[in-house]
């Protein structure tokens, strides 16, 4: 059996495997009884929502949305663990700035001085939604000793007139 999703067809199967390695990874969580911290775990379940929906997006079956999902989380998880609150605040100051005012194409620039660590948050397209809302296609860069970590997302104003990433 198959589950439909936005006219594409996942199988049970590949949505289950999601599930599982969201389980998997919160399982390291010290909350839960494992060894690995909050900002590793934040991290791997994004990357792993964000590594199945492109695999998913792309056409690839459940064996490639499950490879997905497992490289997304990795990847995802080492961002998650090498960036402290301060660079999270400074990269959010940025995506919120860079969905606001920057032209596609301009990034909005962070950097923390503290821990050595920079990034961009560039806006590629801008959007209405069905629903009416504004949107706006983002690529984010972060160098985390100056190796360059890359992601892609979709965020949209809510009616507050602050920006949600709906997609990541």
């Amino acid at each position: 059996m198959s589950v439909a999703e936005n006219g594409r067809r996942f199988s049970r199967a590949a949505l289950a495997g999601v599930v599982l390695v969201g389980f998997g990874l919160a399982g390291c969580d010290p909350q839960y009884g494992g060894g690995i911290g909050p900002k590793t775990t934040i991290g791997g379940l994004g990357g792993a929502a964000g590594g199945g929906l492109i695999a998913a997006a792309a056409g690839g079956g459940g064996a490639a949305i499950a490879a997905g999902v497992i490289v997304g989380g990795l990847l995802g998880g080492a961002v998650g663990s090498a960036l402290d609150a301060q660079d999270r605040a400074m990269a959010n100051q940025a995506a919120q700035q860079a969905f606001e005012n920057s032209p596609s194409g301009t990034p909005s620039n962070w950097r923390n001085p503290d821990s050595g660590h920079y990034g961009s948050v560039t806006p590629t397209r801008t959007f209405q939604n069905p629903n009416g809302a504004y949107c706006r296609e983002y690529q984010q860069q972060i160098f985390i000793d100056g190796r360059p970590q890359q992601s892609y997302g979709t965020a949209c104003r809510q009616p507050d007139g602050s920006w949600r990433v709906v997609n990541s």
